[in-house]
């Protein structure tokens, strides 16, 4: 069983940064797959960002390239979400996600992910 704990979500102003962290739990996560979804009010989940389990393969929805950049220190079991450049339209709840590598690959649909966390809100005002 993985548990996924997310932390680091906030208010923040238009052009200013958060850096999210989501501390992983359970035998072997370090090689799970993880990814960052997102869920604005009265919308679906989307995909924001993934990452292989080594770290050595990335993967960005367009409207985050060159502002948010994933990454993870399996040592620590924690993957991180750097958010610079934030943007009104960034206001959701954020979900940390894993599953079992399968592929050495990035996933980016919610159905491939096995294990999800609580979330935590991140609120950008303009």
């Amino acid at each position: 069983q993985v548990q996924l704990v997310e932390s680091g979500g906030g208010l923040v102003q238009a052009g200013g940064s958060l850096r999210l962290s989501c501390a992983a739990s359970g035998y072997t996560v370090s090689t799970y797959a993880m990814g960052w979804f997102r869920q604005a009010p009265g919308k679906e989940r989307e995909f924001v960002a993934g990452i292989n389990w080594t770290g050595h393969s990335t993967y960005y929805t367009d409207s985050v390239k060159g502002r948010f950049t994933i990454s993870r220190d399996n040592t620590k079991k924690t993957v991180y979400l750097q958010m610079n450049s934030l943007k009104p339209e960034d206001t959701a709840v954020y979900y940390c996600a894993a599953t079992v590598d399968r592929r050495a690959g990035v996933y980016s649909q919610t159905y491939e992910y096995d294990y999800w966390g609580q979330g935590t809100q991140v609120t950008v005002s303009s």
